[in-house]
């Protein structure tokens, strides 16, 4: 199935929205609980499935939803179509999406960078209706279980915009055969061609009072990599950290 050919604008700097504007008859797939706004003239439809194989039965949908509920998401994504149509003067309707915390929208254009890209179970945010939403698990189940952020991760694949969320600022690097070791936690976003893995950090002094955790991602190959300054997991341990403890209340109570 051809993903929709969707038209999008990103709204805001340090806390973006994207806004996607619909013709007559297309659709967006997005996370439930994603969409911010919509104009009059779109619908929209809570199904179980990502909607790209139209000739998959219910078993195949249910297992499909099921693996989705592995990455903590909901059985359910939801559709948005503009039911305009050129017979009753048909036009172009925008619905808009953001993640529910602080951070950047990453537009990627999947028949662009090979048709597929893998990332971090919660970064995707919508989708062209065609868009394959799968669930990919790292290779070393060991270091995978015990290093928190990477062992479940998403594959979304098609020839469409696809678009994920990020915290904080993103950079996007381009890798030809380096090697790139990050917080699992800052991983957005990795296209075909990067080798992935999850590696324990070496020496006991640095493992335990370095600061940076038990265990780095370890990406190289070529393609690019998308990373983000501020993962939401690093965002609220240190709220977490510094909250009122046995439930103090508020300063001048």
């Amino acid at each position: 199935m051809r993903c929709h050919e969707i038209d999008y604008k990103i709204i805001g700097e340090s806390m973006q929205m994207v806004e996607i504007e619909l013709d007559p008859n297309e659709t967006v797939i997005a996370e439930a609980g994603a969409m911010n706004y919509m104009e009059d003239g779109i619908s929209f439809e809570a199904k179980m499935g990502d909607g790209s194989n139209v000739d998959q039965g219910f078993m195949g949908k249910l297992f499909s939803a099921g693996k989705r509920m592995l990455t903590g998401e909901s059985l359910f994504m939801t559709h948005f179509t503009n039911q305009t149509n050129d017979h009753n003067n048909g036009d172009k309707k925008c619905v808009a999406f953001a993640a529910p915390f602080p951070g950047s929208v990453v537009a990627i254009n999947l028949a662009e960078i090979g048709g597929s890209i893998t990332c971090q179970k919660d970064s995707f945010l919508c989708a062209a209706l065609g868009t394959k939403i799968d669930i990919a698990f790292n290779k070393r189940l060991g270091s995978g279980f015990f290093g928190g952020e990477g062992f479940i991760l998403q594959h979304l694949s098609g020839d469409g915009m696809a678009f994920v969320h990020a915290g904080g600022t993103v950079i996007e690097k381009q890798l030809n055969g380096e090697t790139l070791r990050l917080d699992t936690g800052c991983l957005v976003a990795f296209s075909d061609g990067i080798e992935y893995s999850i590696e324990m950090t070496k020496g006991l002094k640095s493992m335990f009072f370095g600061g940076e955790g038990l265990f780095l991602a370890t990406l190289s190959g070529h393609g690019k990599v998308w990373i983000q300054s501020l993962p939401f997991s690093r965002l609220a341990d240190r709220v977490i950290q510094h909250a009122p403890r046995l439930g103090g209340s508020a300063q001048g109570e």
